[in-house]
């Protein structure tokens, strides 16, 4: 299948997708920091530059996007029609990272959370991460 757009528009597209202070990111930073806890952000020296990381507690939140990470049983996380070799095989990729980055961390003794752009809807959500960061 043809792209519907062309490879100009495309790859403007593609330069406005953010790997940092995304909008489902921002909206877990805006809940945990109005619940009182106090985090880093994008530590570059920890494998996968978790999100937010909480040093005292030994904590980290993930906050990843359905697509980009392959949410499995999500709507969020479908393969594009055209292209879909390369799709395939980069959000593979994608997930194999993770695998590999939470198990290192976890190893290192760090307990993680990954929270998914379509759980931010859920009304409960400050509840999960309070229950998570002082357990």
């Amino acid at each position: 299948m043809v792209d519907s757009v062309s490879a100009v528009v495309r790859s403007q597209i593609m330069s406005r997708v953010r790997s940092k202070d995304t909008r489902p990111e921002m909206v877990v930073r805006r809940l945990v920091h109005g619940a009182g806890f106090r985090y880093r952000l994008h530590v570059a020296n920890l494998p996968g530059r978790p999100d937010l990381v909480f040093p005292k507690r030994k904590k980290i939140i993930f906050v990843h996007g359905c697509f980009w990470h392959s949410h499995v049983g999500c709507g969020g996380a479908r393969v594009p029609k055209s292209r879909t070799d390369f799709w395939l095989e980069k959000l593979g990729s994608n997930k194999v990272r993770d695998e590999r980055n939470m198990q290192a961390l976890i190893e290192a003794g760090w307990e993680v959370l990954v929270l998914w752009e379509c759980q931010l809807r859920d009304p409960e959500l400050i509840k999960r991460i309070r229950t998570f960061l002082t357990k």
